[in-house]
């Protein structure tokens, strides 16, 4: 029996791909012979990760494009999507939803109870980013995921990156834990939709606790380590016997693209950490 993994030359779209879990699947496509283009809006992080990239693809000029996008903005959006098309000569093979922003945290004495603007911009703005735009992003992509399908053996595919906060949730976490959950839903709609109209695959992947300090402009700077700042009692609360890292993240994306049977589905990335019982102390 063959074993599956993800077909070689890929188009890719990634968004949120300069730091973070994005920043790790960006590394890992360049060195495995794919074209990527990221979308962030993070301006500094974006700079320093085209340093990286060219290092990453093996010097590969033109398979990597790192384009500043914020996703809270339909037009930035819709500008986006054209470069990708006239990039990618119309075509796409995978799109990542995977961007989240992480600004405008409410201080610890506010959160909840908090009442004006902060609140809701921060509501506004985890939503726009978080659940809108990969609901609009994949819709503006559809031309180009059937485009796509006709050069792979595989028919276009759409990843979504949501979280275990979208069923295992911890105070002050509405607007992050409502738009992963819905990404869950708009996953199991799409696959549905798509899938009958376009053979278009669409699924999710949950990920857990997935240590990236290594994975910015800070990390590489001060040669941080990918499982530096765990403790024994981080490791010993995972069954699977330690963190997750962006590599298994990775590994999951590889699975779902080379899957041609798997649509509507959620990979939970956990360490086996949403399997435990948990007890007061």
């Amino acid at each position: 029996m063959s074993t599956i993994s993800a077909p070689k030359g890929l188009k890719i779209l990634l968004t949120g791909g300069a730091r973070g879990i994005g920043r790790g699947l960006f590394r890992h496509f360049l060195a495995s012979g794919h074209e990527v283009i990221i979308l962030d809006s993070n301006v500094e992080e974006l700079e320093h990760v085209k340093t990286r990239a060219q290092e990453w693809s093996g010097g590969r000029n033109g398979s990597w494009h790192a384009l500043q996008c914020d996703l809270s903005k339909r037009a930035e959006i819709k500008s986006a999507v054209a470069t990708v098309k006239e990039t990618f000569g119309g075509q796409l093979d995978v799109l990542i939803n995977n961007a989240f922003p992480t600004t405008l945290a409410l201080s610890e004495d506010r959160k909840m109870e908090a009442e004006g603007e902060d609140m809701e911009k921060e509501w506004d703005l985890k939503i726009a980013i978080g659940l809108t735009a990969p609901f609009i992003l994949s819709r503006l992509c559809i031309p180009l995921l059937v485009a796509g399908a006709s050069t792979q053996s595989s028919p276009g595919t759409i990843i979504n990156i949501s979280s275990t906060r979208a069923y295992q949730s911890e105070s002050d976490h509405e607007a992050y834990s409502t738009a992963k959950a819905g990404l869950l839903g708009l996953t199991q709609s799409m696959s549905v939709s798509l899938g009958h109209r376009h053979k278009i695959r669409v699924n999710a992947i949950i990920p857990g606790w997935i240590h990236v300090m290594n994975e910015s402009k800070t990390g590489d700077e001060t040669r941080v380590k990918w499982e530096d700042g765990l403790t024994k009692e981080d490791i010993e609360w995972h069954p699977a016997g330690r963190v997750g890292n962006a590599e298994d993240i990775a590994r999951a994306v590889d699975y779902l693209v080379g899957s041609e049977f798997v649509t509507g589905q959620e990979i939970i990335v956990d360490g086996g950490v949403g399997r435990k019982m948990v007890y007061p102390e």
